[in-house]
């Protein structure tokens, strides 16, 4: 198994995997011939995690999986949870194409990012026939949700609205819980049996307060994992950002001059720049600010070493946040 994320060139392929889904296709009915332009929209505009998975890396594998996830507002969220309830998918690509999106701009995600949480919701995650009975691949997509997403302030992620039973036990058994309107709240037991209930629109769900209430029992879980926040306290900004994230997958300086648009003595005071806040904010992490500018090798490359190191188990660090926003905490190492 093996994912990436998604390109536009991508896009026709996913958007056939819905089409013809018997059960997701009809959710869309002519939605369906608007939603390359909406998918395409979201990959050029503000916070989203779209990826595609793969069963093996030979060239031409078909994509078995495609998900995307947005961040919306909590007036969206709300409608969500008011019956009549509604499939997300297709409600948020009508509004996107009326104008109205309830996806968060980057200005509005920077700051709920940084104080008082965002709402995260995964729309489709639409399986090509045959892949079902593989077991390998619901924990590798698992792991997959994890690994980009965390680092985020969640205060509420809603899962996917899955198509058949197998995929809602799926859900249940990582610690989702069903959206009861009855009781106004989320509860571990379903009111209607599977097949019923994913056959009409339906919210499964985790919010914040319920893990932080549960700290014990969601130890070591995906929910767990998503909902362990801490605050920045490196304050890269958006182009040092960029740069860290190409240098976590092992980028050299030449790539990253290549791929962000820019020449190889902008990447390398990119570099100075970088390790000078990490001096200020974390001096343990990286030596003194000596000779920043030499070739990542010898002491140099050592340095590098130990702040992606850091990096990869404090996503919060590359996310986007407003500094001013954040916590007036005392700054320390965490």
């Amino acid at each position: 198994m093996h994912h990436r994320p998604m390109k536009p060139s991508d896009i026709r392929q996913c958007i056939d995997l819905l089409a013809n889904n018997p059960v997701i296709g009809p959710r869309f009915g002519a939605l369906i011939h608007d939603l390359p332009e909406v998918w395409l929209g979201l990959l050029e505009g503000s916070f989203h995690a779209a990826h595609v998975f793969f069963a093996d890396k030979n060239p031409g594998t078909p994509i078995c999986l495609a998900g995307i996830s947005v961040a919306v507002s909590d007036s969206f969220l709300l409608e969500m949870k008011t019956p009549p309830h509604f499939w997300a998918g297709p409600e948020i690509a009508r509004r996107i194409i009326a104008g109205k999106s309830p996806i968060l701009n980057d200005k509005e995600f920077r700051e709920a990012n940084s104080r008082g949480g965002l709402n995260l919701v995964c729309l489709e995650n639409c399986l090509r026939p045959g892949f079902s009975a593989n077991g390998e691949l619901p924990r590798y997509i698992m792991s997959a949700f994890i690994q980009t997403h965390r680092g985020y302030l969640w205060k509420e992620i809603i899962a996917n609205q899955p198509e058949s039973s197998a995929r809602l036990d799926f859900l249940i058994n990582t610690g989702a819980l069903v959206w009861d309107p009855v009781t106004n709240s989320y509860s571990p037991t379903l009111r209607e049996d599977a097949e019923t209930l994913v056959n009409k629109p339906h919210i499964f769900g985790i919010p914040r307060e319920r893990e932080q209430s549960s700290q014990r029992a969601w130890a070591g879980t995906w929910a767990g994992a998503l909902f362990d926040y801490h605050a920045p306290i490196l304050e890269f900004n958006q182009s040092e950002q960029r740069v860290l994230g190409f240098a976590l997958s092992g980028a050299t300086d030449e790539y990253l001059a290549s791929a962000l648009g820019t020449s190889l003595s902008t990447i390398k005071k990119t570099w100075v720049s970088i390790y000078g806040r990490a001096c200020k904010h974390l001096p343990a992490l990286v030596s003194g600010p000596d000779d920043l500018e030499a070739a990542p090798n010898g002491r140099g490359r050592e340095k590098r070493r130990h702040l992606l190191s850091y990096l990869r188990e404090h996503p919060e660090e590359l996310r986007p946040y407003s500094r001013k926003l954040l916590p007036q905490t005392p700054r320390q190492a965490h």
